[in-house]
């Protein structure tokens, strides 16, 4: 039985969770929210999960380390320097950094790297998101995750053949993926697009498409309510407390 400590407890996530806590029989140690103090919360537990926003990241890792616990970070919309902390506090504690604590999200990553490898280049893939109107980041973290398992799968960088609805020059690459909007020109081979849906109260559905000439296949996954969210991060936990430094994923969990 663990103590867990949510950041971000007040939010519908959070309330989902201290549910999944009590129903996997493990204590809750307490919660915060913005305005809170990690530090004080990191201390009365044995792991903590944070779902809260990018911003408060670095003092949550900071207060995970002085109390020496896991954490569990189901926070989305991070930058290259979140997970630059993230590195440097897997040094020191266990963490486990995740898109989505969903076991079924989990397994779909795995049969899309699968996929993604054994289809071969000749098959385009696209990733469509679709989520409530109230989602702030676009790609969604469980788009971004998927995305990611489809560029291994092909021995890639997902930032080098990303596109996400926005001009940039992919590094070391002699192509530019540009806007959806207007005249874009063919598809640039090899690239992983992504589209995003935002409408109604849509928990989370994601679906990768490989499309070849004269075929399609689909691997999907619908969330019908965000317990399976909670349940997965409590599962999560669970298996992160007592483990020893390191970054760890949901495939851990899983032992994919």
């Amino acid at each position: 039985m663990a103590r867990i400590g949510i950041i971000g407890s007040a939010g519908r996530m959070g309330r989902a969770l201290q549910d999944a806590i009590a129903a996997a029989g493990h204590d809750y140690a307490g919660g915060i929210d913005q305005g809170g103090d990690p530090a004080a919360l990191a201390a009365l537990s044995d792991v903590l999960v944070d779902f809260s926003a990018p911003a408060a990241l670095e003092g949550n890792l900071d207060a995970a380390i002085a109390a020496g616990v896991g954490i569990v970070v189901g926070t989305t919309g991070l930058g290259e320097r979140h997970h630059w902390l993230i590195d440097a506090a897997a040094a020191t504690i266990p963490v486990l950094q995740t898109g989505n604590t969903s076991l079924g999200v989990t397994l779909l990553a795995h049969l899309v790297r699968e996929a993604a490898e054994r289809l071969g280049p000749d098959w385009d893939i696209e990733i469509v998101e679709t989520h409530h109107r109230m989602k702030v980041d676009a790609p969604s973290g469980t788009a971004l995750l998927l995305g990611e398992a489809a560029a291994a799968g092909r021995g890639e960088d997902l930032r080098d053949v990303a596109v996400r609805g926005r001009v940039f020059v992919a590094r070391e690459r002699d192509f530019a993926a540009r806007e959806r909007d207007g005249l874009t020109g063919a598809r640039v081979p090899g690239t992983i697009g992504f589209a995003s849906l935002r409408g109604g109260s849509v928990a989370g559905d994601h679906a990768v498409h490989f499309l070849a000439d004269s075929e399609r296949l689909t691997l999907s996954h619908m969330a019908e309510d965000r317990g399976i969210f909670a349940r997965g991060a409590v599962r999560a936990a669970e298996w992160l407390t007592g483990r020893t430094p390191g970054r760890y994923t949901m495939a851990h969990v899983l032992n994919l």
